[in-house]
């Protein structure tokens, strides 16, 4: 992918990999995509039609032009300077919606000030209940009535190549990473450069003042963490406190799919967290079948992880994803000309899908299912 590579060389090595890589040893990542790779289209022909075709989605009662959806992205902001508002921006300008991330650098109140349209708003809980709701009021005061509580992060991964690069949490600053620094000095300018004289050293914006560090963890402030034993009892609290629509992000088994129907969210995405997360995680597309068919009467379903072309967001709705998160496209797209940029990604993956959909004898997303799918080849 031509982005990628553009990315690849504007942005740091610390701030790339985080973006590119995956857990562990990477098996989960390359198990994506192989995956895609071996689900087949079989499609039909000549069934062109008067009627034009539509690859418009409704998504919980909002109508969107395209099945796609911003994924919420951790340090968003450090691509491109006000890199998580360019991407909302963006997203608002093409039609989709766009999921504002906990770790963000920007807040999502200034987020949503920017955005002509409401976000989304993504939650980890941390260990401090109260800290989180205040987090979660927040998102509802400034517009978001769709919230995306990640369930799939009960304790953080080993990612050896962030330690390797200085770019755990804290930042560790080494020769290594201040000469790569060095080395793209555009980003040096334009991003960091950029925040240093209008905000300071980033930080993560969505935490209270009392918790708030900047990247390198310098001001003493105490900590907060992810939510120790993470059970269905805080998805059931989170789900009593929160006024608007409920998406469970990181559903592997269907049987966790029933239990979040059960609790009353209105949504899940299948999704082993684009391989970042857990390295023996089984791909989406290879349990998305059985979950829509279980749920998908009950639930939204949506998808993720690893998406590159449109025929792979075909792949997914024809296994049963009403839509798709993307992540690792947009930030490179991001990386490579902000807005713009993002916007040109967006219509690459929908001008893809649309043509696939033409190629298939499809005129809307109705018409795509597992049907046309040849597993395993």
């Amino acid at each position: 992918m031509e982005v990628r590579a553009i990315a690849k060389r504007r942005l740091p090595r610390g701030i790339f990999e985080y973006i590119d890589r995956g857990a562990e040893d990477e098996r989960a990542l390359k198990s994506n995509r192989l995956a895609f790779d071996r689900v087949k289209i079989r499609p039909y022909v000549l069934r062109g039609a008067a009627t034009p075709r539509s690859t418009s989605v409704c998504l919980f009662g909002s109508e969107f032009v395209t099945p796609l959806i911003v994924s919420p992205t951790a340090f968003a902001g450090l691509v491109h300077y006000r890199g998580e508002i360019e991407l909302a921006r963006a997203a608002a300008d093409f039609g989709i919606p766009f999921c504002a991330a906990t770790e963000a650098i920007t807040s999502v109140e200034e987020i949503a000030r920017a955005s002509p349209v409401p976000v989304w708003f993504q939650l980890y809980l941390w260990d401090n209940q109260a800290v989180s709701y205040e987090l979660m009021d927040k998102a509802w005061t400034t517009g978001s009535r769709t919230l995306v509580l990640t369930v799939d992060t009960p304790v953080m991964p080993k990612r050896e190549f962030n330690r390797r690069n200085g770019f755990d949490i804290p930042f560790r600053l080494s020769s290594k990473n201040i000469f790569d620094v060095a080395l793209h000095p555009v980003w040096a300018c334009g991003v960091l450069g950029r925040y240093l004289v209008t905000s300071g050293l980033p930080n993560f914006a969505n935490y209270p003042q009392k918790y708030r560090k900047n990247l390198l963890r310098r001001g003493g402030a105490p900590s907060l963490n992810l939510m120790p034993e993470l059970n269905w009892d805080h998805v059931r609290h989170v789900r009593e406190h929160w006024k608007g629509t409920l998406v469970i992000k990181g559903i592997l088994r269907k049987e966790d799919a029933h239990k979040a129907a059960d609790i009353g969210a209105e949504g899940v995405v299948i999704s082993n967290h684009g391989g970042r997360m857990f390295d023996s995680a089984v791909p989406p597309i290879e349990v998305l079948k059985e979950i829509a068919d279980s749920v998908g009467h009950e639930l939204t379903v949506l998808a993720d992880s690893s998406i590159q072309r449109g025929s792979d967001i075909f792949k997914l709705i024809a296994a049963g994803a009403k839509a798709v998160l993307v992540g690792r496209s947009m930030l490179y797209a991001t990386a490579a000309g902000g807005r713009q940029g993002a916007m040109q990604m967006m219509q690459i993956l929908s001008d893809e899908l649309a043509m696939t959909m033409d190629l298939s004898g499809c005129r809307t997303l109705a018409d795509i299912d597992e049907s046309m799918l040849v597993r395993g080849v």
